[in-house]
């Protein structure tokens, strides 16, 4: 039976048992969802199972546990070894407020227009039921020629905080060759991308003090510095006049975008005009030499991300403040440690600091960047299952936002990971009225099976 066979036989059983884990209101940031925190993962544990995982378990760990499920190929002592592929999804969903603006349940499916509506349709019950459909077609059809692991974790909407510690405790039980990720998106429909990039992050707050109050600014302006000032001073050189990032050795590590890959980018549909008046401004700007979808993706940046200080309150107040603050914040790129560049930036602002203030800064959070490259024979796999099942090659995309769990993986497993999503913009996750596009969710499970079978004949 091919593929496309397995689903239209089953189709009306696998919306149900995807309806079964979104009806579990798993929202990992709000502690009166505790309890269905563990009732989905109990759920997973079952679904999996079902599918043809041989073993699976719920794992603690210091917060909700994790659902490891496991399958032992038939072939796994073949005289020539085989792949193993870990499986990450998560089951944690954001909160649905505000909830008047959903059209319907948001914790019971609706149907309505090609595209199923719930929270979590796509992230990430959606794209973690498409990896488990493929899954259970290829073990039922005696096709899968690869051992394969799951790894559903319950904290990924609230950073992951248990995710490295988990990983670390348990790096022999998740050895594996490859990390199949379904947690990303595509450019469109009509455009299947791959992505193979994620930038890193680095993320201060920044204070700078002055005298000991604030001053009247009459009898002190002029004659004493303002923490304000100096602030917006000191910001002020961060970035010069081509975009490029002025922290000391900030770009040693940064390597070149392969040509290729800007031949891919340069693929993408993209109307800078059109661009400019969806966030309504009239010009861009950014590092000289790259286009806006190089800039966004696969450079470094450096944003304030917000600043305050002295008297902000209606009417008027002449003071000189006496402290400023900042929350500043750089997307980082593969290869740059963002440990090393926060501390090279604590360091630059002291540098820049003028006499007459004081300056604390203070790092926040951070994660590493992750490049896949595109000649490896995962990702070639990943390309030909997309081939297949959208009939066109996938487009090679960097993505600007962060995903620090997937350096991490990189890090304490040492492998490589794929990242075969099937979002789409319009699915609006995090908001009301979240969905996913039913013919894209279909064909998602034919481009994972198809990943099955190319990878584990070429890895």
């Amino acid at each position: 039976m091919t593929v496309t066979e397995y689903i239209s036989t089953h189709r009306e059983r696998f919306y149900e048992e995807w309806a079964s884990l979104i009806r579990i209101p798993s929202v990992s940031c709000q502690a009166e969802h505790k309890a269905d925190m563990l009732r989905c993962a109990e759920r997973w544990k079952e679904l999996l199972i079902e599918a043809g995982c041989q073993k699976a378990e719920i794992l603690p760990s210091q917060g909700n546990p994790f659902v490891y499920g496991e399958y032992q190929s038939p072939l796994a002592n073949h005289p020539s070894p085989i792949p193993t592929v870990l499986v990450y999804a998560h089951y944690d969903v954001m909160p649905v407020e505000p909830l008047e603006q959903w059209k319907s349940d948001p914790w019971e499916p609706s149907v309505r227009d090609g595209r199923l509506y719930a929270r979590g349709a796509d992230d990430d019950k959606g794209q973690a039921m498409i990896q488990a459909k493929a899954f259970e077609y290829m073990v039922r059809e005696g096709l899968l020629q690869c051992n394969v692991k799951f790894i559903f974790e319950g904290e990924e909407e609230i950073g992951s905080p248990s995710l490295e510690a988990f990983i670390s405790e348990h790096k022999d039980l998740l050895k594996s060759d490859i990390i199949l990720v379904s947690d990303t998106s595509m450019i469109g429909k009509d455009t299947p991308s791959i992505t193979t990039g994620l930038r890193g992050l680095a993320y201060w707050e920044i204070e700078v003090d002055g005298p000991n109050r604030d001053l009247h600014s009459g009898h002190f302006g002029g004659a004493v510095k303002n923490p304000v000032n100096a602030l917006c001073e000191m910001l002020a050189q961060v970035v010069d006049k081509d975009g490029r990032i002025t922290i000391p050795g900030f770009y040693d590590d940064v390597l070149p975008i392969p040509e290729e890959e800007r031949k891919m980018i340069a693929q993408i549909p993209f109307s800078q005009e059109k661009y400019n008046a969806a966030i309504d401004v009239d010009d861009v700007f950014g590092e000289k030499g790259y286009s806006t979808l190089e800039r966004n993706s696969c450079r470094p940046s450096f944003d304030v991300c917000g600043i305050w200080g002295g008297y902000t309150g209606e009417g008027s107040k002449t003071v000189l403040p006496s402290k400023a603050f900042a929350k500043v914040s750089c997307r980082l790129v593969a290869n740059q440690d963002h440990e090393q560049i926060s501390r090279a930036f604590i360091e630059y602002m002291r540098a820049l600091a003028p006499a007459g203030v004081r300056v604390k800064v203070t790092p926040m959070h951070g994660g590493q960047g992750y490049v896949c490259p595109i000649d490896i024979p995962a990702y070639k796999a990943a390309e030909k299952g997309f081939e297949i099942a959208f009939g066109k090659r996938p487009l090679a995309a960097r993505r600007g936002g962060s995903i620090p769990i997937i350096a991490a993986f990189e890090q304490i497993l040492g492998c490589k990971t794929i990242l075969m999503g099937f979002g789409l913009e319009q699915n609006a996750i995090h908001s009301p009225n979240e969905s996913m596009d039913l013919e894209v969710w279909e064909k998602g499970i034919v481009a994972i099976s198809e990943f099955y079978k190319e990878y584990a004949a070429n890895h």
